[in-house]
């Protein structure tokens, strides 16, 4: 009789580290214009925010992910929500910090028929001056690092030592960058949306600004375009380009994020460049296709199936 021992294997953890936000989501037929009124179609109160959408697609695709990040006040309704949702998700959450007195981020997003949105977002100058757990702390058991350009105040250092550990450090670039920029160098990918990447290299063509941003950094380095899929440079510093997959898009809110979740849980399971590309592709494609921001990311088995049926319809 043959009996299984043996614990079940535990994902590598990844540290997301952003911050929280609370979004109150409305589906509407057109942004109104300036001192009108719109009707809303449907209603929903998510959270949001890069580290913490990444963390929950990362979780739905067999990652194990924990949010790292300032928060306001423990006490507050939009904290108790967060971390209620997050809990839900599977998403560990032991090193956020609370800043007392101040207000977690809120964002009000409205969705178009065509699926795109249009964000206001409250975030209280005060979070930024947040101090992180140790660094020790945030390392151990660490296999990879994910965090947005915006957070460079707070996390550059412990970006720069898990890079010196050989610990990938992933950057979400979505605003623009100093060429200065500590995180330049404490990253081993950095990934551009195509608008701050030109902005960032002072560049209007993405393949010209990646190629600057190279010589100044020794990063992977890539942009995603949307439904133009993305470009990046291969190891030889030659441009390359993966195709995004066409579907029809309802709701486009959060998908960067499960692009970069995937790509970074991708990047611990040691999947090939262009591969792991892919996947990410078919992962932020999917949420695409569905309401929810993070929470319509899809699960491990509906991505590669779908990669599997576009790998079919593929002529031969």
């Amino acid at each position: 009789m043959n009996l299984q021992t043996g614990a079940p294997k535990i994902p590598p953890r990844i540290l997301c580290i952003g911050m929280p936000v609370r979004d109150l989501t409305f589906r509407v037929s057109g942004v109104p214009p300036r001192g009108s009124k719109a009707r809303a179609t449907h209603f929903a109160e998510i959270c949001g925010g890069n580290g913490l959408n990444a963390a929950i697609g990362i979780v739905r695709l067999g990652g194990r992910a924990s949010l790292c990040g300032p928060m306001g006040d423990s006490r507050e309704t939009s904290s108790r929500f967060i971390f209620d949702k997050l809990a839900e998700e599977g998403v560990e959450t032991a090193h956020i910090v609370h800043v007392p007195d101040l207000a977690t981020p809120i964002t009000t997003v409205m969705i178009d028929s065509g699926g795109e949105r249009t964000n206001v977002t409250f975030r209280d100058p005060g979070l930024w001056t947040v101090k992180l757990p140790p660094t020790e702390l945030l390392l151990e058991d660490c296999a990879a690092i994910l965090t947005e350009s915006r957070c460079a105040p707070f996390c550059t250092e412990l970006c720069a030592e898990a890079n010196r550990r050989g610990i990938p450090v992933i950057v979400d670039v979505d605003r623009v960058m100093s060429l200065e920029d500590g995180l330049l160098s404490a990253s081993s990918h950095l990934i551009f949306s195509s608008g701050p990447l030109q902005e960032t290299a002072g560049v209007t063509d993405d393949g010209a600004a990646l190629r600057k941003i190279a010589r100044l950094s020794a990063s992977f380095l890539a942009a995603t375009r949307g439904p133009r899929g993305t470009i990046w440079l291969n190891e030889k510093g030659e441009l390359e380009e993966t195709c995004a997959f066409p579907v029809h898009a309802v709701d486009t809110l959060g998908a960067g994020d499960i692009f970069h979740g995937a790509f970074t849980l991708a990047m611990t399971e040691q999947q090939e460049l262009r591969q792991a590309l892919r996947f990410s592709s078919a992962a932020a494609a999917l949420k695409c296709t569905r309401f929810g921001g993070a929470y319509a990311a899809p699960q491990r088995a509906e991505v590669e199936g779908f990669l599997a049926e576009q790998q079919e319809e593929r002529p031969a």
